[in-house]
């Protein structure tokens, strides 16, 4: 099926030509910190987990939501989602890479990651998300791709299928579940000291995936001749609604802890993310636009004619896709380093190294996706002709 990826329309090509001269800057600015290290990224002593870190754990939520799909079609057998399950297990796929991606480039040289093999630690949380990362991405590879050639030559899916089609299941709640623990176990961390913090890993992953996944299908049914269909765009909406609204009470918890009980740590980075602290205040416009992408989002969502009208639908999608990367991928990272175990405020700003090569990371990503995509697309294309 992989020779389907070598043919397609002029916009198909001027896409992938595009997203590479993207990956190529990437490529040269990773050459750089090759040679000079991470000190030409706005990283130090007191913000060690920067734009990487946060674009990692944002991803690996995006990844995570595949299970969305997966469970209602294959275990429940909710037939509306088998247009779309494919597509779900592509972008848990193309996530995953950049996840592994983000890591690889954090560590400075990646050869350090034999580390984690060759000295195992099962009482580090870093180990097990490693473990939970590689084998997230196997299952999707040996899942969606045989999934989708046994449709190609209109037969059932092997039996040993099966097996690991249960497997990623709880497999993909543990992804974020492991980084949820990685980040919340760590004491010198105040901020991220809550009992609730696996929680609101999955209930922002399970309404930014399914956002994002929604986008790629009305894109695909827009630009292709194949259709999602309709019902199982509209029960990806109700679980993004209810999960977009789980996630924004969550943060209110957090809000109301901190203050009503007074916890100093939480409070003073609570002021710094939405008010500022002694006049440093770089991410209180971010935060400030993630309240209002979030309270679009949710009142977009609620809105009556949503399933109606696609341009609400697109812009609904938007608001809490993006509202989410802002707050796990800028607020809740960055915002766990500040202040600093001494109190004292020091301020973290990407450097434009570090810039090129995240958008070289989301262009390796998306690079990925379009070219499953278009064999997906090619293959149930031709099995309807």
């Amino acid at each position: 099926m992989l020779e389907r990826a070598l043919s397609g329309s002029a916009a198909y090509k001027r896409l992938l030509g595009g997203l590479l001269i993207l990956m190529g800057l990437g490529l040269a600015a990773y050459i750089t910190q090759w040679e000079h290290g991470l000190m030409i990224t706005g990283m130090g002593r007191d913000v060690s987990w920067g734009l990487y870190i946060a674009q990692f754990t944002f991803l690996v939520g995006v990844a995570a939501s595949a299970v969305m799909v997966v469970l209602p079609y294959y275990i429940h057998d909710v037939k509306v989602f088998g247009r779309i399950t494919v597509l779900g297990e592509f972008l848990a796929i193309a996530s995953v890479i950049m996840c592994i991606m983000f890591v690889l480039i954090d560590l400075g040289k990646p050869m350090r990651v034999f580390n984690v093999f060759l000295y195992p630690a099962p009482n580090s949380m870093l180990f097990w998300d490693v473990l939970v990362l590689n084998g997230y991405l196997l299952l999707n590879i040996f899942i969606g791709w045989n999934v989708l050639e046994a449709e190609r030559k209109g037969t059932h899916y092997p039996k040993w299928v099966k097996p690991l089609i249960y497997i990623s299941i709880p497999w993909a709640v543990s992804i974020h579940t492991v980084t949820a623990f990685l980040i919340a176990g760590l004491p010198g961390r105040e901020f991220w000291l809550t009992a609730i913090m696996a929680a609101r890993f999955l209930a922002s992953a399970f309404c930014s995936g399914p956002a994002l996944l929604i986008l790629l299908a009305l894109i695909v049914r827009k630009y292709t001749n194949f259709d999602p269909g309709k019902e199982a765009i509209d029960k990806l909406l109700t679980i993004v609604t209810y999960a977009m609204l789980v996630s924004v009470f969550f943060v209110i918890l957090e809000f109301f802890t901190a203050f009503y009980s007074n916890i100093p740590g939480h409070m003073e980075t609570f002021k710094y993310l939405f008010v500022g602290v002694d006049g440093k205040h770089a991410l209180v416009p971010f935060m400030w636009l993630f309240v209002i992408l979030a309270v679009a989002g949710v009142a977009l969502l609620l809105h009556p004619n949503i399933r109606k009208d696609e341009n609400l639908l697109v812009a609904a999608c938007c608001c809490v896709f993006f509202s989410m990367w802002l707050d796990k991928g800028v607020g809740l990272i960055i915002g766990g380093f500040i202040p600093n175990p001494f109190g004292q405020i020091r301020q973290y700003a990407p450097t434009v190294p570090e810039l090129m090569i995240t958008i070289g990371v989301w262009a390796t990503g998306f690079f990925i996706l379009t070219v499953l995509y278009k064999i997906a697309v090619s293959v149930k294309e031709e099995v309807r002709g």
